[in-house]
């Protein structure tokens, strides 16, 4: 039996891609937990995992982000380098020193962190054991300039060497793997999935049995807070054929959508495994496991990415067939249905999807991933 320490910043997008490894981990006899921020730690032991809160909360990382773009004298490649810093750099600092803490108490023997958690490589490092870096989504070559740089901003020079040699954890299907240099050369594939189950709202639930069409929209947990945006989302599928279940992804005034659309079902969370198994449509800001997830099912998607990785996720998507992307300059009512229409109207979107989900279903379950990775560790 092998210690293993799951490490992730407090980002629902981050640690739900590694819940199937954490689980086979467990299910391979393996002393398993997971250490991510305060603010996400009580949301994962509810899931019955043996979890560590450590460094600051998402949402104060992301003041220090939004504090980055505020400053207009800043020219915007500058703002977009100091964000990824205010994100992922130095909460990554505070973060190692609770792991370091942790490690004190319960020593792991192997530390499997996400691509943009830099404090799990830096343990591993700092105890001489190995490192497995998890993705979220693509691999993207960029990882390498983002994390070299923002390994020298926090007094880090030489983190991407570090972190460049360990075994990398891809979920990317085939037909979505970016181009460029791979910036891993050791690679375990895993199938990526939906998602956990969980409770359904009644609402929920009633809409998933009904009969005729489904669609999904969402705009995810973190680049979601303009209710005009949602509400522009859930207009532009008023003419949707079907039922529409639509998440707001946070708490907010029903008096901030106004009324809704006769067809759609609006709550803040419905867990998305239930609801893609169902869907015939996914309207979405294409982050990876959102568009992953749909994927898996095989649902043609609409793209509509607020910022992040969702624009290059959003390109692989449609560059596979599997769907079409709005552009954030040209989010609008009128550009959604339009989109939302020509999905429904062409069969080749689906087809696409399908071939998508024929490659991820050929992939690597969690538990032979584990294995591979357990075995090379």
């Amino acid at each position: 039996m092998a210690r293993v320490l799951f490490t992730t910043c407090p980002a629902y997008g981050h640690a739900l891609p590694m819940l199937p490894l954490v689980r086979a981990a467990a299910r391979a006899g393996d002393d398993v937990r997971i250490a991510t921020g305060p603010d996400l730690a009580d949301r994962l032991a509810a899931r019955g995992l043996e979890v560590r809160a450590v460094g600051p909360s998402w949402e104060s990382a992301w003041s220090a982000h939004d504090a980055v773009w505020a400053d207009p004298d800043v020219p915007e490649e500058q703002k977009m380098l100091d964000g990824v810093v205010a994100l992922f750099g130095t909460p990554a600092l505070a973060r190692l020193e609770d792991l370091v803490e942790l490690a004190s108490e319960w020593r792991p023997d192997v530390v499997v962190h996400e691509v943009l958690e830099p404090a799990g490589s830096m343990l591993a490092d700092r105890l001489g054991v190995p490192g497995v870096v998890h993705g979220i989504g693509p691999m993207f070559p960029s990882y390498a300039f983002l994390i070299e740089a923002a390994g020298a901003a926090i007094g880090r020079p030489g983190l991407w060497e570090r972190l460049s040699t360990e075994r990398a954890v891809d979920l990317c299907p085939p037909s979505l793997q970016p181009g460029g240099p791979a910036p891993w050369d050791a690679t375990t594939a895993v199938r990526p999935d939906a998602g956990e189950p969980g409770p359904v709202p009644p609402a929920v639930a009633e809409a998933l049995t009904s009969d005729g069409d489904l669609a999904y929209f969402t705009l995810g947990t973190v680049k979601n807070a303009d209710a005009t945006d949602f509400r522009a989302g859930l207009d532009a599928l008023a003419a949707y054929d079907g039922v529409v279940v639509a998440t707001t992804g946070r708490p907010i005034d029903p008096s901030e959508l106004g009324p809704v659309p006769d067809n759609a079902v609006v709550v803040e969370f419905a867990p998305q495994s239930a609801v893609l198994a169902r869907a015939d449509l996914l309207v979405s800001h294409s982050g990876s496991g959102t568009m992953l997830g749909g994927l898996a099912h095989g649902v043609p998607q609409v793209a509509l990415p607020r910022g992040t990785d969702q624009p290059e996720n959003a390109a692989l998507m449609a560059r596979a067939g599997a769907g079409v992307v709005v552009a954030p300059e040209d989010y609008a009512v009128d550009s959604i249905a339009a989109a939302v229409a020509q999905i429904v109207g062409e069969p080749a979107y689906r087809a696409a999807a399908e071939r998508v989900r024929e490659e991820i279903a050929a992939m690597p379950d969690a538990d032979a991933a584990w294995a591979e990775v357990s075995s090379g560790s």
